[in-house]
Formats: C-alpha cells, sequence, structure tokens
C-alpha cells in the first residue's frame, strides 16, 4: 500500500474535519481516545460550523472527496435522529441529484459498451439522475419486430472505476492505522469490514451482474404484491451500461405528492419494512441500498417499487436464522435468548458471561419496549451498544456488515414516512411466521436437506484432502531428508577443519 493512499486519507480528514463532520460524531458514549482525537480535529473546523452549527457545506466535501465518501453521505441522509434534522437535509442532495456528466459523452459510451446494440436505443432524455456512480436517462427501444417501449439505460461515470480504486484503498490504509494506534478497535475488525466493502463496491461497478441480481429478486418477488422492480434487457446490457423497464412511480421522499396522490404514508411504511424483513429472512437476498433515492410508490397500488440493484446482501441459512431469533427476543423480551444466540453465532467470545451479556441486552431493550419511535433516540441505543460491545469484547462479523447498514436505512426511510412506527410490532408477524416455518416440517425437511448437502461436499472433499496431506507428508520428509543430509556433510568436515585450525595455529605459535 503506497504513501499516496495515506496522503489521500489525510487529505480527506482533513476536508471533513475543515467542514465541521466530526461535530456529528462528538458523542459522549466514545471511547476517550476517540473523543480526544473529535476534538482535536476541531480546531480546524470552519467558524461558521462553529458559530452556526450547520454543515451545509459538508455535501460539497463529499462530492469532492469521491464515491465511496459520497455513499457514507447517503446514509447519514436518512438518520436525522443521529445527526440532527439540518445535517440530514444538508446531505438530502447526495440521494439523486449530483452534477451529471457531460451528456455529449453518452452515445460514445453506449456504442464502446453495446457495440450495434446501441443504435436500438433512441429519443435519449437528459439525465434524468445522477448518483455517486451513475446517471439513468429515459430512451426508447427499438425491438427486433420494431416494438417500442419506454426503458431506463443506466451508464457507469467515466472514470469512477478508478476514482472508487484509490478511495477503497484509503480506506483499508485507515483501517490499519485504526488497528495500529487504537487497540480497542480491533474487536471491529476494521480490515475485514473495509476488505467487505471493497468486494460489495467492485460488484456494483459491473452492471451486468446488477442484472443478475435483479433477475434472481424478481424470481424471489413473484408472489409478493406490495413490491415490485423492472426487468433488465440482456441484449442492451454490458459491464457499463444497463439497461431496464421504465417504472412510474411517485419518489417516496416527495410526502407532498404522496399525500395529494391519496397514498396513505403509515401504511407505505409498513410496506417498505416488511418487505426488507422478508427478503432477508425469508430469502436471505436483499436490496442493501434501500435510500429514498432509489424507491418509488406506485400510485395505481400504493406499494413499493424498488430501483438500483448495485449492491444487494446475501446472508446464509444460519444468519437468517440468528436474525430471526435476534428481533423475535426483543419483541418477546427474551433476553436470555439474545444472549445464547450470540454466543452460538460467535459474536461474544465463549469467554464471557452469558447470563450478564442478557443483562446488558435487557437494559438496552427494556426502555424501547411499547414506546413510539419518534420518542426512541437512536443515537443514544447506537451509544449502548458500542459500550455493550466494548464491554463485552464483541465480534464483528463482516458477512452482516451489509445487512446492519441496510436495516438502518431502511428504518430511517420508514420513520420518515411515519414517525410513530412501531417496529417491533411490524417485525413480529414477518419474524413470528418465518420461525414457526422452520421448526415445522417443512423447515426441518429444509434444514436436514441443507446439512446433508454439506456432508456429501464434505465427503467428497476427502480425497483431495487426503492427497493434499500426503503432499505435505512427502514434502515435509523430503525437507527433513535433505537438512539431516546437510548436518552429515557438515560432520564429515568437522572433523578434518578442527584438525586443520590446530596446525594453523601450531605453526603460527613456532614461526
Amino acid at each position: 500500500m503506497g504513501l499516496a493512499a495515506y496522503f489521500r486519507l489525510a487529505r480527506a480528514g482533513f476536508v471533513l474535519a475543515r467542514e465541521g463532520a466530526l461535530s456529528i460524531l462528538d458523542n459522549p458514549a466514545l471511547p476517550p481516545v476517540m473523543r480526544t482525537g473529535i476534538r482535536l480535529g476541531r480546531l480546524i473546523e470552519r467558524p461558521s460550523v462553529r458559530e452556526t452549527g450547520r454543515v451545509e457545506r459538508l455535501t460539497n466535501a463529499l462530492n469532492r472527496l469521491g464515491p465511496t465518501y459520497v455513499k457514507f453521505g447517503q446514509t447519514l441522509a436518512t438518520r436525522p435522529d443521529i445527526v440532527g434534522a439540518a445535517v440530514a437535509a444538508d446531505l438530502a442532495v447526495l440521494q439523486d441529484k449530483m452534477e451529471p456528466f457531460d451528456a455529449a459523452l453518452v452515445p460514445g459510451l453506449l456504442r464502446d459498451a453495446l457495440g450495434p446494440r446501441a443504435a436500438d436505443l433512441v429519443d435519449l432524455s437528459p439525465p434524468i439522475a445522477a448518483a455517486s456512480i451513475a446517471q439513468v436517462h429515459r430512451a426508447t427501444l427499438v425491438e427486433a419486430d420494431g416494438t417500442r417501449r419506454s426503458v431506463a439505460v443506466k451508464l457507469l461515470r467515466p472514470g469512477v472505476r478508478e476514482r472508487f480504486a484509490a478511495d477503497l484503498e484509503s480506506f483499508r490504509a485507515g483501517a490499519r492505522l485504526a488497528e495500529l494506534f487504537l487497540p480497542s478497535i480491533r474487536r471491529l475488525r476494521p480490515i475485514d469490514v473495509a476488505e467487505t466493502l471493497e468486494r460489495s463496491a467492485w460488484l456494483e461497478l459491473d452492471l451486468r451482474l446488477e442484472a443478475a441480481s435483479m433477475s434472481e429478486f424478481s424470481d424471489n418477488l413473484a408472489a409478493d404484491g406490495d413490491f415490485r422492480i423492472p426487468s433488465p434487457s440482456w441484449d442492451h446490457t454490458s459491464d457499463s451500461v444497463l439497461t431496464t423497464g421504465w417504472v412510474d412511480g411517485i419518489p417516496i421522499a416527495n410526502h407532498a405528492a404522496l399525500d395529494a396522490a391519496g397514498i396513505d404514508r403509515k401504511a407505505l411504511a409498513r410496506k417498505v419494512l416488511a418487505s426488507f424483513l422478508q427478503h432477508a429472512i425469508r430469502d436471505g437476498f436483499f436490496h442493501a441500498d434501500m435510500h429514498p433515492g432509489n424507491l418509488f410508490a406506485d400510485p395505481a397500488t400504493g406499494g413499493v417499487v424498488a430501483v438500483d440493484f448495485g449492491i444487494m446482501g446475501r446472508i446464509s441459512r444460519v444468519e437468517r436464522r440468528f436474525l430471526a431469533d435476534i428481533l423475535y427476543g426483543f419483541i418477546t423480551r427474551n433476553y436470555r435468548m439474545i444472549a445464547e444466540r450470540h454466543f452460538e453465532i460467535g459474536y461474544v467470545p465463549s469467554t464471557q458471561s452469558v447470563d450478564e451479556f442478557a443483562l446488558a441486552l435487557r437494559a438496552i431493550g427494556e426502555p424501547l419496549q411499547g414506546r413510539r419511535a419518534s420518542d426512541i433516540s437512536m443515537a443514544r441505543v447506537l451509544g449502548q451498544l458500542f459500550s455493550t460491545t466494548e464491554l463485552f469484547n464483541m465480534q464483528t462479523r463482516p458477512e452482516l456488515v451489509l445487512l446492519q447498514k441496510s436495516m438502518v436505512l431502511v428504518e430511517g426511510v420508514a420513520r420518515a414516512l411515519d414517525p410513530d412506527l412501531d417496529i417491533w410490532a411490524i417485525s413480529e408477524p414477518v419474524v413470528g411466521e418465518w420461525l414457526k416455518r422452520e421448526a415445522g416440517p417443512m423447515g426441518r425437511i429444509e434444514a436436514a436437506a441443507a446439512e446433508g448437502k454439506a456432508a456429501f461436499d464434505a465427503l467428497r472433499r476427502v480425497p483431495a484432502l487426503v492427497l493434499g496431506a500426503e503432499r505435505l507428508i512427502l514434502e515435509h520428509e523430503a525437507d527433513r531428508l535433505r537438512k539431516a543430509r546437510q548436518r552429515a556433510a557438515l560432520s564429515a568436515w568437522t572433523g578434518p577443519l578442527i584438525v586443520i585450525a590446530v596446525i594453523v595455529g601450531l605453526l603460527a605459535l613456532i614461526f
């Protein structure tokens, strides 16, 4: 990792501190060393930030720093309860109002990516949405039989892969520094988290993979009526261009338009949250970038329409059971079960006390019971969780990072639609139904089939493992024999060398 990565990291830190980003993180629940660092960094904060508390220039700073930082800002924009309503409003423009790249480049980009197929796309509009990685145009697709239909054409920003590579290298540098100088942070495994985010980012930068995700996601949604997505046109898709069917909908963040269309915002909030839980728990495959810019309301059905599937999350059956049990444990106030699941999946080391961890979870969960979402300070809850994880030396699970981030996004979107949303009441039927199915005959059969497949796969690997072990043994034996021969050769020369040395010494004394 070159010095340039650390230089870019330092520059990013300076820019963010200058524009007031550290004021958002100044939380009494943070460890003393982090609070001291934040306070020192705030010494270079703009006077306007210190005087007014506003960070209106933070959006421009994130745009200048690159797409990875913009993604971070998009997450913060959905959490006014953490960063404050003013900061969230300042960051909201990051969702879909970024400056588009030069429209004159679009025809050439399409020809380079699609070849002759680019001619099938006509009547391209100016950019209708511009995000950190790509921008979208409306167009007409002329099919081989002459049929015409409206489509959305998504194009990667020129040079975005290079920008992402630089940002991610800086993130890795920051993770290494954090592990080196902040031992208390190592339990969060920042390097593993950075690598997980890096893999996710590179998947997002290949639009063919996004089309494949849409295809799989659509299969899972076949029986769902409250959540739908467009379909890709494979003949007009490449690694840098994605063409999908056009969807008409009202931006979910435009509350005035939703009200004017007669859409029940409370019902829409329930659909957003319940759909996400179904996708994560039922299917183990979920939209991991559900910020308001990617969500629309269907004026005909009042359902949810989602776009932009560059970031999808996938969790195994074990992790789905963990998530369901944790949610159900909070719903039923079974903190002992929550604690046991954390130990079983490896979140908390076995050296810790299950009973003490359950008690700590009770201290977090009890204040949430029976209260409206608008009465709950998520910033305070996050502070309590941070203290609890530090106390019990909890380990970060990189495979769950996207799920955790997505739950933050989805909850923020749902709460914006309905500040009085009862998260537990919505979660209970989704989680309870899945757990009942898991405990029933079908669930047991599927679990047994999965275990049987895992055992069969392990048996299939046995011959290769045996051969590998045999090769290692032979290599070790050959290495042992080689070293033995070297020692024997050295021993054979030791006697004559000693005699020669003695003779030389005697001659030196005589003469």
